[in-house]
Parts: C-alpha cells; structure tokens; sequence
C-alpha cells in the first residue's frame, strides 16, 4: 500500500472527537429546557390571563428571579465540574436569586398590608407548586447527570446539589407561567420548597452517581 494510500485510510477510520464536558452541559441544559417547554404545555399551560397578567411587575419577578437562579445554577455547576475551581466562587454566584427574592419580600410587605400577608403566603396553589415543579424539573436532572459524567467534579454531593438547583430553576421558569400567585411571599415559601427538594434529590443522587 502506498503511503498516501494508506493516510486516506486513517483519515477516513478516524472517529470524531468526543464533546467536551461544557458542550455537553450546554446541551443538557437546552434539551432539558426543551422538556420541561413539552411537559408543561402538556400538562398544564399558560394561565388563562397570561396576556394581562405579564404587564404586571409581580408576575414578571417571578421569572426573573426564577431565571436568576438557573443561570446562577448554572454558572456554578460549570465551575464544580472543574477540580482546580474551589468553592468561594460558587457560593457567591449562588446569592444572586436570594438576594433579590429578600428585596422583593421587603417590598411587598412595605406595599401590602400586614392583615393580606397570610393570605398572600399561602396562596391558592401551594400543592401544585410543590408537585409540578419537581416534575418539570425531572428530565432537566437527568439529562444533566448524564453530562456530569463527562466532568471531574471532586465533590459529587454538592455537584448533585447545584445541579438539583439548576433543573429546579428551569421547572420554576416554566411553572410560573401557570401559576396565578404572583406574591414574592408565596413564591419565597413554595417555589423554594420545591426547588430545595430538587436540590436534594440532586445531592443525593450525586453520592450514588458522580462518585469517582
């Protein structure tokens, strides 16, 4: 065989290269959100005054601060995939969301009346926050878990973890087009609780699944 011969027959077995763990990562996240998207027009919609209500500052926070948190998530998961990144900096991207949740609290009960604020608090769809945020938020998880495999986080449970949040994030995003309590009150109790039970969920499933 010649030699060129034989370069042309390399070249053409050559495989192609496998996607980096950051390609991977984007690609979890724009498949998961394209899940979520499919999921929640099947399962629920937007709300019937979806029009009217995105006029209105509460109704927008809510995105907002849901939108926060996923690119917040998601910054930090990039950097917990890297060993050589410690933790100070995922700590500190992480307090965007808070932050400005805090604020919109201190507004709303500046604005709204102390005899509203229970009422506001509990809402009228607590129950399906706390179930159909973690639903939405499930093929997010997975898909992200199957792109952690092609990182070196060296702390499995806190990779899990900022994973959890982020798949939470996402569900929230799409779970606040449906939701009619726009309070920051009901939005600090509810949504948090289920997007901290997605974060468990993702702590724990990273003790089981990233270890090295």
């Amino acid at each position: 065989m010649k030699t060129d011969d034989l370069i042309s027959a390399l070249a053409a077995d050559e495989t192609p290269p496998a996607p980096t763990p950051r390609r991977m990562l984007w690609r979890a996240v724009a498949g998961g959100a394209l899940a979520a998207c499919i999921a929640f027009f099947v399962l629920l919609g937007p709300r019937p005054d979806f029009m009217q209500a995105i006029e209105t500052v509460r109704f927008v926070f809510k995105f907002v601060v849901s939108l926060a948190l996923a690119a917040s998530a998601f910054v930090a998961l990039r950097r917990a995939m890297r060993p050589e990144m410690g933790a100070r900096p995922l700590h500190a991207v992480l307090l965007v969301a808070p932050a400005l949740l805090i604020a919109a609290l201190v507004l709303e009960m500046l604005a709204v009346p102390a005899s509203d604020w229970a009422a506001r608090w509990i809402g009228h769809n607590w129950l399906y926050c706390m179930s159909f945020i973690p639903i939405l938020s499930l093929a997010p998880l997975a898909l992200l878990f199957f792109a952690l495999h092609r990182g070196a986080s060296t702390t499995p449970v806190r990779t899990g973890a900022i994973a959890g949040l982020l798949a939470g994030g996402i569900g929230a995003v799409f779970y606040a087009a449906h939701c009619t309590d726009d309070s920051p009150l009901f939005v600090a109790t509810w949504y948090t609780i289920a997007i901290g039970f997605m974060t468990g969920l993702g702590a724990l499933c990273g003790a089981r699944l990233l270890r090295w």
